[in-house]
């Protein structure tokens, strides 16, 4: 047990740490999760299904993340093509939280917009910066290592990098979810402050890669397929956007998926065959497995409106899960790297299906029957549940990296994270869907006046479908197209 303990301790180098800055920079955006949720629940009328579509356009830069990785391979600006994208992710992030500090505080600066328009340019801006910074860092992982030594001992380190990366990042989430939660609550007059002090997280990724050193990368010669596919991809994601097309956000999904792949497949054609079928198999599953639908805004609101549950609370099921997320990706640092990729997804589904009962149940008053609070089955099934995610994300990180081509990896990288956010944007278009299906809503205020009901009644029905479908689905892919069957 104490050798378990001990493993990622003696695993970490000092070269690691600044890079697992930048990491726990990424996980700090959690930060103010639980402020600007609830400022959006009171401040902005829009529906569960406006949120789950707002979701999925903000997917759309990680999808389109091929081009950062294209240029972070082959582009130097001011004479780096590493660190001064990072600076560059992280003035981006500033800005982003600049515009929510006016939004949220009713700044006059940002008066004549509406709250809406603010809060989602802020939004994808955001997004934009963590992705351009998270290119760069899951590229610099493959830099970090002792490539002196053999494949063997740098496939395991590349596989041990990525598990602290998850551990920095879930420190983050641990720590700045727990925080910023107890903060929102401090704070619920003037949410505005939360956002003020949130600015410590671009500043922690400008030290991490003002300290970080890398092994030296030669400029790769610019891959235009993928540099300017992409972005002729990102122009015509803004005009339908833009001009409002019917079933937009379907035609990005179809067409990027498509695009992403064709890409895909031209860095993989000189991999052996065993390889591009393992990788290929590999894809399928754990796309599937990320392209379940969720309940979707309403399941919080509910929490909020009829279980009462409030920021400080909140904050602390943040705390619990981000510790015990920590801790079991801790535990699991010597082993889970070795396991068969499908029998772990099945377990996980497994895990989650039976881990979403007790909020179906909660619906159902089934805690007041048996005499538990609310808040208990909440702390419960937070604490049981929060590791899963993690071991996930840990196995197909290790799969990307050990596969990452020489003098290709930023885009590798970006490229199979591009495919990954778009089993989200799956994910999200069929959260839509159900939440258009299945009506949930809270009660809005317009100048004292109810414009739109609270209304609950269809959420069971929603919980079933998104359990069942999330069960059955995932383990039926994962029979037929287990990578590592004989």
């Amino acid at each position: 047990m104490l050798e378990i303990l001990l493993t990622p301790i003696r695993a970490l180098r000092l070269r690691y740490v600044p890079l697992l800055l930048i990491y726990f920079a990424y996980g700090s955006g959690v930060f103010t999760a639980i402020a600007a949720n609830f400022w959006v629940k009171e401040a902005l009328d829009m529906s569960a299904a406006n949120l789950a579509e707002l979701a999925i356009w903000l997917t759309v830069p990680w999808t389109v993340k091929m081009i950062f990785g294209a240029l972070v391979d082959s582009v130097n600006i001011f004479g780096s093509n590493r660190k001064s994208y990072v600076y560059i992710g992280s003035a981006l992030i500033t800005l982003s939280l600049l515009l929510l500090i006016a939004v949220v505080g009713d700044y006059q600066i940002v008066a004549e917009f509406s709250k809406k328009s603010v809060f989602i340019i802020a939004s994808i801006i955001a997004v934009i910066g963590f992705v351009m910074q998270d290119v760069v860092a899951d590229t610099m992982t493959t830099e970090v290592v002792d490539r002196t030594q053999t494949p063997e001992k740098i496939n395991n380190e590349l596989a041990t990098i990525q598990v602290l990366a998850r551990l920095s990042l879930g420190l983050a989430v641990f720590i700045s979810g727990w925080i910023g939660g107890e903060l929102a609550s401090v704070f619920k007059e003037n949410r505005e402050v939360v956002f003020i002090i949130a600015l410590f997280v671009p500043l922690l990724s400008i030290v991490g890669v003002t300290l970080v050193r890398l092994n030296p990368v030669a400029v790769s010669k610019l891959n235009k397929k993928v540099l300017f596919g992409g972005l002729s991809f990102a122009i015509f994601i803004l005009i339908i956007g833009y001009f409002a097309v019917p079933f937009s956000q379907e035609i990005v999904f179809a067409i990027s998926l498509g695009v992403v792949l064709y890409l895909l497949n031209g860095l993989i054609s000189d991999l052996s065959e065993d390889a591009i079928r393992h990788i290929k198999m590999a894809m399928i599953i754990i796309f599937v497995y990320r392209a379940m639908p969720s309940v979707g805004a309403g399941l919080g609101w509910w929490q909020i409106d009829v279980l009462g549950f409030d920021e400080s609370f909140f904050a602390k099921l943040a705390a619990i899960g981000g510790g015990i997320a920590l801790a079991g990706m801790w535990l699991s640092a010597k082993f889970i790297i070795k396991r068969d990729i499908a029998q772990v997804l099945i377990f996980l589904i497994i895990i989650g299906t039976i881990l979403s009962l007790p909020i179906l149940g909660m619906y159902y008053d089934l805690h007041t029957w048996l005499g538990v609070e609310a808040r208990t089955v909440a702390v419960v099934d937070t604490a049981l549940a929060s590791p899963f995610d993690y071991i996930a994300q840990v196995l197909m990180l290790t799969l990307v990296a050990i596969y990452a081509p020489e003098g290709r990896r930023g885009t590798w990288f970006a490229l199979m994270a591009s495919l990954m956010n778009i089993a989200l944007s799956a994910g999200g278009l069929l959260t839509k869907y159900l939440n258009q299906l299945f009506v949930v809503s809270r009660e809005v205020l317009t100048d004292g006046i109810i414009t739109t009901e609270q209304n609950y009644s269809e959420l069971g029905s929603l919980l079933w479908i998104v359990i069942l479908v999330g069960f059955v689905v995932p383990i039926l892919v994962i029979l037929k197209f287990n990578p590592n069957r004989a």
